[in-house]
């Protein structure tokens, strides 16, 4: 095998989405599409996630200093594509009908149709010169019970979850396969009337 010296990139290390969960200021549920995540360890699992630019998930998380973590699967995809591509400064999300429900353990929405949603609360935030990573405790782990279900196969569990990844310009399937380039994915959300 033959290596060669590229400039910075991450084109192939996958990364699996998240839609994050603030309140706005009115109490109504904001959703941002984001992939730069990961975990830590800081004496138990924690979450770490850099948001870059600034934009009202960011805002809301700076504000609250909690948020959820609902991960995208193949079928929230369109709508996941469009809150990531739609502005939420200027009122671009606002109308739509997103299914969420209050966290268990801390004040912040959960995306009703994700199998897995965690409720995050920020311990550390370390300022970048145009990005903010964001340390987080986790204060619960929402999970659908069929993940739960050991009489199956955890590749049959994962296969049933389907979350999507992304890398490229390209969303992915659980099993690799294209899904769609980033856009194109919310067309089929705006076609039905979001």
């Amino acid at each position: 095998m033959s290596k060669i010296s590229l400039s910075p990139n991450n084109d192939f290390c996958p990364q699996t989405l998240f839609l994050y969960g603030t309140y706005d200021e009115d109490g109504k549920p904001n959703f941002g599409l984001f992939c730069w995540a990961s975990y830590i360890w800081d004496t138990e699992l924690g979450f770490m996630t850099c948001i870059g630019d600034e934009k009202l998930t960011k805002d809301r998380i700076r504000a609250n200093g909690v948020f959820s973590a609902n991960l995208v699967t193949e079928k929230l995809l369109p709508l996941a594509d469009y809150l990531g591509n739609t502005e939420g400064r200027n009122g671009g999300k606002k109308g739509l009908d997103i299914r969420a429900e209050q966290g268990r353990a801390l004040n912040v929405p959960i995306l009703s149709d994700s199998p897995v949603s965690f409720e995050l609360e920020v311990t550390k935030t370390i300022e970048t010169d145009d990005g903010t990573v964001f340390l987080c405790r986790i204060r619960n782990v929402l999970q659908e019970d069929f993940l739960c279900d050991e009489s199956v196969s955890l590749q049959e569990r994962i296969r049933k979850a389907a979350p999507v990844s992304t890398t490229c310009g390209t969303y992915f399937s659980y099993d690799g396969n294209a899904v769609g380039a980033w856009g194109e994915p919310q067309k089929s959300f705006a076609q039905n009337g979001k």
